[in-house]
């Protein structure tokens, strides 16, 4: 068994079939058929079931594909940490909240592609749910997420602090006003957004529950939504700002412990940073009070 073997015994599991793998992988079948056996000889063990659409993992083989996987991205970063001299440069694929990527993270990407133009930087939108799951899968390199987290295998840090306000249409004046409308809805992104079960949350403690739900891709999607009087929604002050001066939504205060929230960069804590991912953390990061201080 090598790492090769492990690539293609991947690649078949993951799509399902040799004739696709080989395809992937830029072969024909029969080798890729040939490298199977061979692996399924070496460890004395069936790992794939064949059927009239392709293959299926047996024990053996579901036991093998974290190992396999596990060997490919070891395998991935050992390329890159050779390839690294230090300056950073190539692509560098990080995911926000669509909240940070809107509001916190235009002057950050701005300073960074400046200062660093050899990096081919790839900015991924998604809920905090998505983004937690590609970091896990080594699909990005680190995100943006709602915190606190605190899984085994992550490591964050705070880099924004966020106030969330509730975001009402300009009719409603107190927040007492929405346990008396049996038409309220809430507004938010899909399931995996932190916003949304802390919106869920907030109204279970005031006794509004079973509210339906409307979802939106977008942040500018909800607003208008909430602000034509559809619904209501919690998000970060500082996204809803302009359109609350505009006149198009109101704004809810809430109480302290209820409003602050963290959005923390997540990475694995076992992947290999790069020079470039190090490079965008350090400009990202808040500058401490006592330097901006000084300046």
């Amino acid at each position: 068994m090598d790492t090769g073997d492990l690539r293609i015994f991947e690649a078949v599991a993951r799509l399902g079939g040799m004739n696709r793998a080989a395809a992937e992988l830029n072969t024909v079948q029969s080798n890729i058929t040939a490298r199977i056996r061979h692996l399924e000889a070496s460890l004395g063990e069936t790992l794939f079931q064949r059927h009239s659409r392709g293959v299926a993992l047996t024990p053996a083989g579901q036991r093998l594909l974290p190992y396999a996987r596990r060997a490919g991205h070891l395998i991935n970063e050992a390329r890159r940490a050779v390839a690294d001299d230090g300056r950073p440069k190539g692509e560098l694929v990080i995911g926000s909240l669509e909240t940070t990527a809107a509001v916190r993270l235009p002057q950050v990407l701005s300073a960074f592609a400046a200062a660093h133009p050899d990096v081919d930087l790839v900015l991924r939108p998604a809920t905090s749910g998505e983004l937690i799951e590609d970091v896990l899968a080594h699909q990005i390199e680190g995100a943006f997420v709602c915190g606190p987290v605190d899984h085994p295998d992550l490591v964050e840090e705070t880099v924004f602090v966020e106030e969330l306000v509730l975001v009402t249409s300009r009719r409603v004046a107190r927040l007492e006003d929405l346990s008396h409308d049996p038409r309220l809805k809430i507004v938010v992104m899909r399931i995996g957004c932190s916003y949304r079960q802390k919106l869920e949350g907030f109204l279970a403690g005031k006794g509004i529950v079973g509210l339906r739900r409307l979802e939106f891709g977008t942040i500018d999607g909800i607003v208008g939504a909430v602000g034509a009087g559809l619904g209501v929604s919690l998000l970060p002050r500082s996204v809803v700002a302009a359109a609350a001066r505009d006149g198009r939504v109101t704004l809810h205060a809430l109480a302290p412990d209820e409003a602050e929230v963290s959005t923390v960069f997540v990475r694995r804590r076992d992947a290999f940073v790069s020079s470039a991912l190090q490079a965008f953390l350090d400009q990202a990061r808040p500058v401490p009070a006592h330097a901006a201080a000084a300046e």
